[in-house]
């Protein structure tokens, strides 16, 4: 409680909750909410990415190229990073049909002067960055009984380093674009325990708290939250379940929608966290795994 200007107690709480409809304000300030039936949202405007450039790293399948691409059906230019040309330049191919512009910039994400070359050239051929999807890494299972230090280190290095440096690279022309938006492609493997898992999942998990702690670093003008993509039936998954199908009943079985998820799943998760439909989110890791609260 707090004392009103005439020396008697305002009951009203520090902060109200509004009803929908309503503006917030803070009893703080002796200002109650102000609400209207008339309010209004523009629903396709806060998901536009019109006139926005975004960065997408592994770009050139999976996960990567279906963001690519639903972030060019919203109206962004991509500029594609992955170390494949040949994928890229197909990527390259649909987003253009689609009416936007897109550069092929082959890059491994563990190589710094790719990092630089991939940040320039997007300036300077697409005009500016507005935002980052950190989709490459990955890693399989390891057995902790004989994995490497050199084998441990690359996990963490190829799923966190890479992230850590884009993002520093990028938040000076996202903050002469007028601010941005970094969305990283994490795990559930960073909250699940499994068995063989413990490099790939240490990585995510040290990938999430990163990204958590950049996010306070970097706010108010770009902002920063994960994905955690649960079993994701990409082209890898699908050769895996070929050679044992066993496993695809036990997977699903895990999974209250009893589906795997498609690659746009996950694109469409971005382009809520890459629009204005997510401008007062930050800090944040939203798991899409149909459900799933173990996969093993």
């Amino acid at each position: 409680m707090t004392k009103n200007s005439l020396g008697s107690l305002d009951l009203r709480p520090d902060f109200w909750i509004p009803a929908p409809g309503c503006f917030f304000y803070s009893a703080k300030f002796n200002i109650w909410p102000s609400c209207t039936d008339e309010t209004m949202i523009d629903v396709p405007g806060l998901f536009s990415l019109k006139g926005k450039v975004a960065i997408v790293t592994g770009a050139g399948k999976g996960i990567g190229r279906a963001c690519a691409i639903a972030f060019a059906q919203a109206g962004a230019d991509v500029a594609l990073a992955a170390r494949t040309r040949s994928d890229l330049e197909a990527v390259a191919a649909e987003i253009q049909k689609l009416g936007q512009r897109a550069i092929s910039v082959v890059c491994d994400v563990n190589d710094e002067a790719m990092l630089d070359n991939l940040v320039a050239r997007t300036q300077a051929e697409l005009g500016g960055i507005h935002v980052l999807v950190n989709n490459a890494g990955g890693t399989g299972p390891n057995d902790p009984g004989t994995t490497s230090a050199e084998d441990f280190n690359h996990a963490l290095s190829w799923n966190v380093t890479p992230a850590f440096l884009l993002i520093q690279k990028v938040a000076d022309p996202m903050r002469a674009s007028g601010g941005g938006s970094v969305i990283n492609i994490s795990s559930v493997a960073a909250r699940f325990a499994q068995k063989n898992f413990s490099a790939y999942a240490a990585a995510k998990a040290a990938l999430n708290h990163l990204s958590r702690n950049l996010a306070n670093d970097y706010a108010p003008d770009i902002r920063i939250n994960v994905i955690e993509p649960g079993p994701i039936l990409t082209d890898s998954l699908a050769d895996y379940l070929k050679t044992a199908p066993e496993h695809e009943k036990a997977m699903l079985g895990m999974i209250p929608m009893g589906a795997f998820g498609k690659p746009e799943d996950i694109a469409a998760a971005a382009l809520y966290f890459a629009s204005d439909a997510s401008r007062w989110v930050t800090s944040k890791v939203l798991g899409v795994e149909g459900g799933a609260e173990r996969v093993s």
